[in-house]
């Protein structure tokens, strides 16, 4: 998350205890988070990760993870706690940043790594790199944000394996069409108040979006 990202004008407050995200699932299921107090901080909520992990598989056993706007890190620290075993958290508020390590070490988790930048600089910067999962859930801003979640939609799909999937949170559905033209395709998607989120797959892997479609 950057500063202009999920603390930013606009976003909702995270429901239940300010500072605090619990994790619900996995080894460290009911474990809490403390969170920095930034106006205006959007975790993704607890039904929506419930639905996200359902969609990708409760097991994330042998996965490499990238959440690319880790604002909470609630994503990342669900993956990890699931099982990947690599994750890689990128966020700029200094803040931010400190809450993120301090719980990393708090749970012992040595397969998370906690990067501080922008993340479209640090993402191009892993071009190529063949992640299992990107969790992209950029800044709302005021309005709509398009131009930030179309580059960002670009870079990831240069991160991603070609049988691997990205999970898109928004302040609106995106369209096949808008998708397609970015290398995605839609595998499942739905809205949780003001909120959008997709998982997405690469536009060439047709079996394996088959399979998920269907199942």
């Amino acid at each position: 998350m950057n500063m202009r990202s999920k603390s930013s004008g606009g976003a909702r407050p995270a429901a239940g205890a300010p500072g605090v995200v619990r994790i619900i699932g996995g080894e460290w299921k009911r474990s809490k988070l403390q969170v920095a107090a930034l106006p205006g901080l959007r975790p993704t909520p607890d039904r929506v990760r419930e639905t996200l992990f359902n969609w990708l598989g409760q097991d994330l056993t042998g996965l490499r993870c990238l959440d690319a706007f880790a604002g909470s890190g609630a994503l990342g620290f669900e993956a990890a706690s699931r099982g990947a075993t690599e994750v890689l958290l990128i966020e700029q508020a200094p803040a931010l940043v400190a809450s993120l390590r301090d719980n990393a070490t708090r749970l012992h988790a040595n397969q998370i790594t906690v990067q501080r930048g922008d993340a479209l600089s640090l993402m191009r910067q892993r071009t190529g790199q063949a992640w299992d999962v990107v969790f992209l859930d950029p800044p709302f801003g005021e309005g709509q944000n398009d131009n930030l979640f179309r580059e960002a939609l670009k870079v990831a799909r240069q991160l991603v394996d070609a049988e691997g999937r990205l999970y898109l949170e928004a302040p609106r559905a995106w369209t096949d069409t808008e998708l397609t033209e970015l290398g995605w395709q839609v595998l499942r998607q739905g809205r949780a108040g003001q909120v959008a989120f997709h998982l997405l797959g690469p536009k060439v892997a047709q079996a394996a979006a088959g399979m998920a479609s269907g199942g």
